[in-house]
This record gives structure tokens, C-alpha cells and sequence, in this order.
């Protein structure tokens, strides 16, 4: 299995508990929509996808947390995601959660790690 990172961004576009930065991912040959963020100073991505309706979490483009920065929320029906796991612990889907993805961070750039069969 082959390993590739691609760039998403630079460290200091996604500040602690705020804003985030969003990405694409090809999958099944279309755009999916991804953001990745940052909590207690980890990066942390996941698929832009509510597990309750499939639509994209972000209230304004980029704006994921809740007014604290501890909870992510989705947008459409206030679902609350842990950003560490992307476990849903309050709203209409408790006990789902986000799909997560890997991510590398160094040299002051965030980098989506794929693995692809070879």
C-alpha cells in the first residue's frame, strides 16, 4: 500500500477551538468536501458530511466550533461532534459520528496522509 500526503494547509490557518480550513477529497472519481481543525493544539480532519442528514457542518464557510471551541456543530440540526473523535454526543445522531481522516503536521504545514493500493 502506497502512502502520498497533500497539502491542505498552513499551520496558522486553523487556530485552536476556531476557524478551520476546508479541502476536497476525490473519492468515487467526484469532489467530497473535508475540513480539518484544531483542538487542545492537535490537528484533527474529517469528512464535511452530518451522519444525521449528509449535509456539510459549517455555519459560515471555515466555522465549525460552537461559541465555546470545545464542540463542533453542525449547522442544520445542532448536532455536537467532539473534535478529538468526531463522536457525536449531543443532537439528533448521538452514538455516530464523523469520518475521521489522517492527517500530518510538520514544518509548519498540515498534510492529508492517503494510502492507496498499489
Amino acid at each position: 500500500m502506497a502512502v502520498r500526503e497533500r497539502l491542505i494547509c498552513t499551520s496558522i490557518e486553523v487556530q485552536d477551538g476556531a476557524r478551520g480550513a476546508r479541502f476536497d477529497l476525490q473519492c468515487c472519481g467526484r469532489a467530497t468536501p473535508a475540513f480539518v481543525i484544531r483542538y487542545q493544539g492537535v490537528a484533527h480532519a474529517f469528512i464535511n458530511s452530518c451522519p444525521h442528514a449528509g449535509t456539510e457542518l459549517d455555519w459560515n464557510p471555515a466555522e465549525f466550533f460552537d461559541h465555546t471551541g470545545l464542540y463542533l456543530v453542525c449547522a442544520t440540526h445542532g448536532a455536537m461532534f467532539a473534535p478529538d473523535s468526531g463522536a457525536c454526543v449531543g443532537g439528533p445522531c448521538r452514538g455516530q459520528r464523523l469520518s475521521r481522516l489522517r492527517v500530518a503536521e510538520r514544518d509548519g504545514s498540515i498534510y492529508l496522509v492517503e494510502t492507496e493500493e498499489t
